[in-house]
């Protein structure tokens, strides 16, 4: 065993994780150590490095992170909570309930979880406590919503799926409407249900002159992902072009309207969205190469031929990889996951004839509760790090949520319609 590259390729990597060494280094040094001692080409491994990330698909992903950076700062998801408080009011749960939508309207604009986390806990958080909410069941439920930015289009999770299955982006944001309005209708419920229980409710609702101001003042915010998708479906750009579109429009929102963006401030939005670009890419790459590894030493086909030899039942092999999923996600972010097993899956998918753009939207779903997962619980940890409490804290009253969750998800394996209509409808299939 300790002659085989297939064992090594996975201790160097699952050794260091567990030592709570960055995932990317994990993964780099790992391919390195396999490649250079047995001899597999550490020549290539430059090239094979920028080649992972040198596609035009992958471009969308720093020009989308811009673009969310930017709506932060120039007050857009400030103008959207004010808007849905408005709203919702005095009823029942109404600041949960209100908590959950803006962070789905959010995912149509940011599509990372962890960023929708932060631009909308430091304001959701202390106004839920001020209103008499839990302050852990209020950072729960904007940590858990937040997972939504991954599976409301544009995704920065379905640009990485589809460049690894070669698959069309668009199709596979039209996909994800319908699903993530179902994990935020679920989530809904359960926040309602809380709330009705512990007779937490929201301020109260504008009068009908209010609530226009808040219209007309969050009208160009609102606006933003009907450009952005509305483009892509329509036809008049592609998703790469959108999400340059959308920096272009958030920059013209900052300067012309809202005028808020300043030249210290557009400094600020340009550091963050380089240094979170230059990490998400960086995993891109080092799973890009380790993804390699695993092909070409044969582990993933011993991995696929095991999960194949369990049982022919595409039931039993759903729930397994369902399973598979959600304990990767508690340790892996969504893109690293995607490229360690898709390699892995790919010819399960195949051989049991499921459509690669469900499953794609069934693997975000995972990917996206096991961000608010614990050990390693990414949304969670903002969550905490914003409201000042412990992840434990968090973690709790975020059960029923993350249950919420996985009731869509099984909705969503069950029906697969629910992700393939929209696209059907749209001529993608």
């Amino acid at each position: 065993m300790l002659q085989d590259p297939v064992f090594w390729t996975l201790a160097l990597f699952l050794v260091p994780l567990v030592v709570r060494v960055p995932i990317a280094v994990a993964l780099g040094t790992a391919t390195i150590a396999v490649v250079w001692f047995w001899d597999m080409g550490y020549q290539m491994l430059s090239y094979s490095f920028y080649a992972g990330i040198a596609k035009t698909p992958l471009l969308a992903i720093p020009f989308f992170i811009l673009a969310g950076i930017i709506m932060e700062k120039v007050g857009i998801a400030e103008r959207i909570i004010a808007l849905i408080k408005q709203i919702v009011g005095d009823m029942t749960g109404g600041l949960a309930i209100a908590s959950v939508i803006v962070a789905a309207f959010w995912g149509a604009v940011s599509g990372s979880g962890p960023a929708t986390v932060a631009a909308l806990g430091l304001i959701l958080i202390p106004s839920m406590a001020a209103a008499g909410y839990s302050k852990p069941f209020a950072a729960a439920t904007v940590s858990v919503s937040s997972g939504l930015a991954i599976i409301i289009p544009p995704s920065i999770a379905f640009i990485v799926y589809a460049d690894i299955m070669q698959e069309s982006v668009g199709a596979m944001f039209a996909a994800g409407v319908l699903p993530g309005a179902l994990v935020a209708f679920c989530l809904c419920v359960v926040v309602w249900i809380i709330s009705k229980m512990r007779g937490y409710k929201g301020e109260k609702r504008g009068t009908k002159a209010e609530i226009m101001a808040a219209v007309k003042d969050s009208l160009w915010g609102v606006l933003t992902p009907a450009i952005i998708l509305g483009g892509i479906y329509g036809g008049i750009f592609t998703p790469t072009e959108a999400a340059a579109v959308a920096v272009f429009y958030g920059l013209f929102v900052g300067c012309v309207i809202y005028r808020t963006l300043t030249l210290k401030v557009l400094y600020e939005i340009f550091v963050e969205a380089t240094v979170s670009t230059a990490v998400v890419m960086f995993v891109v790459a080092c799973a890009g190469l380790y993804s390699w590894l695993g092909s070409t030493v044969g582990l993933i086909d011993k991995i696929a031929g095991t999960l194949l030899s369990v049982s022919e039942s595409p039931l039993v092999i759903m729930l397994m990889i369902n399973v598979i999923l959600l304990l990767a996600g508690m340790l892996l972010d969504a893109n690293s996951t995607m490229y360690i097993f898709l390699p892995i899956l790919m010819p399960i998918i195949k051989h049991l004839g499921w459509d690669p753009i469900w499953f794609g939207i069934v693997m975000t779903v995972n990917l996206a509760i096991g961000q608010v997962t614990p050990p390693v619980a990414v949304n969670l940890f903002v969550g905490a790090r914003i409201s000042g409490l412990s992840m434990e804290a968090i973690a709790k009253p975020a059960l029923p949520l993350i249950f919420a969750s996985i009731v869509a998800l099984a909705l969503i394996c069950i029906f697969q319609d629910i992700a393939l209509v929209i696209p059907r409808m749209l001529g993608m299939l």
